[in-house]
């Protein structure tokens, strides 16, 4: 037997079990201190009322014989693929319904489809990243470049020229920075993995906190996006799926290479190593596209956005340097006192109690530089951000 060495050349500790850790040993030592979590991106807000709704018929119908559901189909079952379909085409995009694989998440997904690319392939990811999009490729042994995504460029680098990739990853509103990309600027990307006969692999599942009209919220909304983009996305943040976990990936019957199609590569993949998300959950999804759905989770990422200008505020009255928190849950600031971000974290978690993410954890650009969530209820939320004043008088 030989295992993968290429695991090897992982970072030892996964960023947010590293941060885990931290937090653990300060509440074990510390057991009266009230942890204010503002760190990993989960939801606090409960299920809406629709999908509670459609949740409990569910569960009712797997109750009798009659309207029992076993195996699914892999790529989801017709009612959430019609759905989302549907939704996309209220943006102006239209999607096949072939074209549309229910999953149980956007990160599944974005590691899982590395199966479909050769390891000869030279994948090109922004820094600061979210680390699956490294990580996973780094597992399959394939060769990384780095664009700098830094203040000057507002995080949003775009191509050049001068650099050959196989594999683009981007993600629009970014995590962990908060920067979304215009359409201008996606169209740019869009013509590079045209003219490099590459593909991008799009992460849109903060799509749902983008209120700006004239920012895309799908690369679809881009031309020749379908050509050469594949895009996911989830119901996480969308609404608050964290604990159901339901997401979906578009993947167009336009992209091929050397008589291979994509899509029919993914369908393979996903028949053979995936078997399907539950009914219960598909059901509950498909309530999220409802009108009653859109309007109710609509109203949570509301609730969300208010806690980030919260946060985005107390940034402004403390004359910290950020970014994000308008069309995006994120916000991204600039490390008080010329710290690197891991001793801002300790420093932070040891004399305020207030836990976020290390932009270190995301790449050498984020080394300065510190994430908060705006995930928390607005209690915690105000509640930390007096706490955050006074740590920085």
């Amino acid at each position: 037997m030989k295992l993968n060495e290429n695991y090897s050349q992982l970072k030892e500790s996964y960023l947010f079990s590293e941060v885990a850790r931290k937090v653990g040993a300060f509440q074990a030592a510390n057991p009266d201190k009230k942890v204010i979590r503002m760190g990993i991106g989960d939801v606090t807000l409960p299920l809406a009322q629709t999908v509670i709704t459609a949740l409990h018929k569910a569960v009712d119908e797997m109750g009798t014989a009659a309207t029992f559901r076993g195996y699914g189909p892999e790529q989801g079952y017709d009612f959430l693929r019609t759905a989302i379909k549907d939704y996309y085409k209220q943006a102006g995009v239209e999607i096949d319904i072939d074209e549309i694989f229910v999953s149980d998440g956007a990160k599944s997904d974005i590691g899982n489809i590395t199966d479909l690319f050769s390891k000869d392939n030279t994948v090109l990811v922004p820094d600061p990243v979210y680390p699956v999009y490294v990580d996973t490729n780094i597992m399959n042994g394939r060769n990384m470049l780095y664009m700098d995504g830094n203040a000057q460029n507002g995080f949003l680098p775009m191509p050049n020229k001068n650099v050959r990739a196989d594999i683009i990853y981007l993600c629009s509103p970014n995590n962990p920075t908060g920067a979304c990309y215009t359409k201008a600027q996606l169209k740019e990307w869009v013509d590079y993995a045209l003219e490099n006969k590459a593909v991008i692999l799009f992460d849109s599942a903060y799509e749902s906190f983008v209120s700006d009209k004239e920012l895309p919220r799908s690369i679809y909304s881009v031309e020749g996006a379908k050509k050469c983009a594949v895009e996911f996305c989830s119901l996480s943040k969308t609404a608050g799926f964290t604990g159901l976990r339901c997401g979906y990936t578009i993947v167009p019957k336009t992209i091929e290479s050397e008589g291979l199609s994509l899509n029919k590569m993914w369908l393979r993949r996903q028949t053979t190593k995936f078997n399907g998300v539950p009914y219960i959950v598909q059901r509950a999804a498909e309530a999220v596209f409802s009108e009653d759905g859109i309007k109710e989770t609509r109203a949570m990422v509301a609730h969300y956005k208010q806690n980030a200008q919260i946060i985005a505020k107390t940034m402004e009255e403390t004359g910290t340097r950020y970014f994000g928190g308008i069309n995006s849950p994120y916000i991204w600031f600039e490390c008080p006192y010329n710290m690197d971000s891991w001793s801002f974290f300790d420093f932070m978690l040891d004399k305020i109690a207030v836990v976020g993410t290390p932009g270190a954890g995301f790449g050498k650009n984020g080394n300065n530089f510190f994430r908060l969530t705006a995930f928390n209820s607005r209690e915690n939320t105000v509640e930390a951000m007096e706490r955050f004043k006074s740590l920085t008088k």
